[in-house]
């Protein structure tokens, strides 16, 4: 797919079928000969010309995770020299990920380790599975742009993944690298992004903003959460877990129309409780404003994850006309 010519070979035979030729031996062994001068000559050009390799990696990128895919043995020659996109728009290696986004828990990492522990490990896939590196990535930069500023204002990182052979590929990444798994950027609220609080500290914000919220969006099955965020400024956010997404858009891929009307994941709602209008719906319930405030705030993160369809679009512009009235007539 990525590259055009001819080779001469005595050994073919000319007067075969397609399907013969194919499994010809002498064409599997040219074809595995290939490869390995196209990953040679790739890996070549990371070590010694890395900014050409740079300025072609997005034309050429799709073509070599495909390859990745289809053939082991290309994917082992050039799993150390496949570079990504990061949030700075700079290009680095997965390793090289992991290791800044390592860095600042070392020496947390380390004391934990050098306490003695007395909890039995009871369940070692789940302990398996915690000690993973997450490695977060962006599928949409003008969708998530949110919770990109979340990341850069965290000093988090995260790797820019848009096509669609990326999906396929981080399945195949997670699979040849246990240490590691990956969620997209919206996927949760990370703790860098909350300060810290006691379990139950939020408890009663919690279960009065859920039982406001279900009320007034008319959804009993709402997922609600209230964290105190560092950035005062975030209102509200909306979170959708790495499995569900990925079952989603499997189903999108296989053009399962009839399964994504049955199929609908149910979203988390992440209320900021350091926020004003967080503060205001949960002090003043009753309060004429307030089921219009959850509604904003409701669809305001829902804007920020998904585009609102369109009589959802249509409420929500007729709501925010409504809310700037409010605000002429508060300074007249």
């Amino acid at each position: 797919m990525l590259l055009k010519g001819v080779i001469d070979c005595p050994d073919i035979p000319l007067n075969v079928s397609r399907s013969a030729l194919q499994n010809d031996g002498f064409v599997k062994k040219i074809s595995d000969y290939i490869s390995k001068k196209v990953a040679d000559k790739l890996s070549g050009m990371y070590k010694t010309e890395r900014e050409t390799y740079e300025k072609c990696w997005d034309d050429i990128c799709p073509f070599i995770k495909f390859g990745c895919l289809k053939d082991t043995k290309f994917r082992d020659k050039m799993k150390d020299f496949i570079i990504y996109k990061n949030l700075e728009g700079k290009y680095i290696t997965l390793p090289e990920y992991l290791e800044k986004a390592a860095a600042p828990k070392a020496s947390e990492e380390t004391a934990e380790t050098n306490e003695p522990s007395d909890t039995p490990i009871t369940d070692a896939e789940e302990k398996k599975e915690a000690s993973k590196k997450i490695v977060y990535y962006v599928t949409d930069e003008r969708q998530q742009s949110q919770y990109i500023n979340m990341f850069k204002e965290s000093g988090m990182d995260a790797l820019i993944m848009t096509h669609n052979i990326d999906q396929p590929f981080i399945t195949q990444l997670e699979q040849d690298n246990d240490t590691c798994k990956f969620m997209r950027i919206d996927a949760d609220v990370t703790e860098a992004f909350k300060e810290e609080t006691d379990a139950d500290e939020l408890k009663g914000e919690t279960d009065a903003l859920t039982a406001l919220f279900r009320r007034v969006l008319a959804n009993d099955k709402l997922d609600v959460k209230v964290d105190k965020l560092k950035n005062a400024g975030v209102a509200s956010v909306i979170t959708l877990s790495e499995e569900n997404r990925r079952m989603q858009d499997m189903m999108k891929m296989y053009g399962m129309g009839i399964g994504m009307d049955e199929f609908k994941p149910e979203v988390t709602l992440v209320l900021n409780a350091n926020n004003n209008l967080v503060q205001f719906v949960f002090e003043n319930p009753n309060d004429a404003n307030t089921d219009m405030i959850c509604e904003q705030l409701y669809d305001l993160a829902m804007l920020a994850h998904a585009p609102l369809a369109p009589d959802a679009m249509t409420k929500f512009m007729e709501r925010s006309n409504k809310i700037m009235g409010l605000v002429i007539g508060a300074k007249e």
